[in-house]
């Protein structure tokens, strides 16, 4: 019914979509951190993001979407699964984490 690049094309609009959140969800604890403004919603987003990194380690590092979006490519980019530059496809874990476990400590240290 639908052809593979329709399929891939609503994949990464799909995974965008959950990055994007993932994103606000990692900027709130680095606000909530950072602020000293913390909640119980600076804890439950600090919680998804734990989630998240435990659905990462399931996965053997990548996210669930990518195995779906593999069906339908063979791209070896970084950014065949997801809307975002090559770059920030391939240091995304790195330069996110990194910004959680800031907005954490600060957080535990408040």
């Amino acid at each position: 019914m639908f052809s593979n690049n329709s399929k891939l094309l609503l994949i990464k609009a799909i995974h965008t979509l959950v990055w994007v959140a993932m994103v606000l969800v990692i900027g709130f604890v680095l606000w909530s951190g950072l602020t000293g403004t913390i909640t119980m919603y600076s804890w439950l987003a600090a919680a998804i993001v734990l989630l998240e990194g435990v659905v990462l380690l399931v996965f053997k590092g990548h996210c669930p979407l990518t195995d779906i979006a593999r069906r339908y490519s063979t791209s070896s980019r970084h950014n065949f699964d997801i809307f975002l530059p090559e770059w920030l496809a391939k240091y995304n874990k790195l330069i996110f984490t990194t910004i959680y476990v800031i907005g954490l400590l600060f957080m535990l240290l408040n």
